[in-house]
């Protein structure tokens, strides 16, 4: 039987009060511009926090109790203390290859970790492990580490960065992550806006500085600037094409499901447009079929009221609990 929230990821707190913290890498990483240069070994550390889900990115050189210091008062000077961190236990690394043996080796060898405990305690922050071969309880920050990894890899297929561009690149992929619709703000229905983590941030939505779109541009062709910008397009790109159709979760028509509803804010899926472009909407007007089953929509956006089938809208994830009701 599936167990209730833990109370740190239901109670109401600033956000990173209760933090999720895991490590993905290694990456290739420039020493410099020059031709030749030297490629060094970096990490990502992941901070995801446990109630709003929002996520902190930071480049660190080593896997050293040290360095994972420096990147946490990084991290804290800019979010806020935290009360407690959560982490994976040792025996989810046993028997992993030998980065992640590391990684084991900075949070579980009785050096490394005094040093941090006794680092966090002189500032009241609990650490707490998960329970040993239990990495589903960590399953949180492994979605964050997924959400950078999976598709990091794909966009960095070779060692093109230095660290101020790497760095870059991390800012704007945090600033997507924490772009991500949550639920409608208000129940207004001419209310186009959607809570998203970066409401608990800054208390309104994030956004990129525009730029002109680079994906189809041959990578010999751009300066080096013009470069870290197509790779975040390419994250951007990718991220969305996973994280849409699990809001629209659509599987074998076998059984009836609930119609859409109108006043439903949904994210419109546009064929011409990057995705950080589709718009937005609420569904004022449905168009059921003569078996009753609502296959197109009307939705108002900025831009006007426009006409999509359902296989070309989202609903945002609070959404679907009134379908399934």
């Amino acid at each position: 039987l599936m167990g209730d929230l833990p109370q740190h990821r239901i109670s109401t707190a600033r956000a990173f009060i209760n933090t999720g913290v895991d490590y993905c890498g290694p990456v290739n990483i420039l020493s410099s511009h020059r031709r030749g240069a030297k490629s060094n070994k970096g990490y990502i550390a992941i901070f995801i926090c446990l109630c709003v889900k929002a996520i902190h990115l930071e480049l660190v050189q080593d896997l050293t109790a040290e360095t994972f210091l420096a990147a946490l008062k990084r991290f804290m000077a800019r979010r806020g203390k935290c009360t407690n961190i959560y982490s994976d236990n040792a025996t989810n690394f046993k028997g992993a290859s030998n980065a992640l043996h590391n990684l084991y080796e900075l949070f579980h060898t009785s050096q490394s970790l005094d040093f941090i405990v006794s680092s966090l305690t002189n500032e009241n922050i609990s650490w707490h492990f998960i329970p040993p071969r239990s990495p589903h309880f960590g399953g949180l920050w492994e979605a964050g580490v997924k959400s950078v990894k999976y598709h990091l890899k794909r966009i960095l297929h070779r060692p093109s960065l230095t660290n101020e561009e790497f760095y870059s690149v991390l800012c704007n992929i945090e600033c997507t992550l924490n772009s991500r619709p949550i639920t409608p703000l208000t129940s207004d229905p001419t209310d186009l806006v959607p809570l998203t983590p970066g409401h608990f941030l800054i208390g309104d939505s994030l956004s990129m500085v525009p730029e002109p779109e680079l994906l189809t541009i041959q990578e010999n062709r751009l300066t080096r600037w013009k470069r870290v910008i197509q790779l975040v397009q390419h994250f951007q790109q990718r991220w969305a094409k996973d994280y849409l159709p699990e809001l629209q979760q659509r599987v074998k028509w076998r059984e009836t499901v609930k119609n859409i509803q109108e006043g439903m804010l949904v994210i419109v899926k546009e064929d011409n447009y990057p995705p950080s472009a589709w718009p937005l909407g609420r569904i004022v007007q449905l168009h059921p079929g003569q078996d009753g089953q609502v296959r197109v929509v009307s939705v108002r956006t900025v831009s006007g009221v426009i006409k999509r089938a359902v296989t070309k809208i989202c609903p945002l994830p609070n959404e679907h609990l009134d379908l399934e009701h």
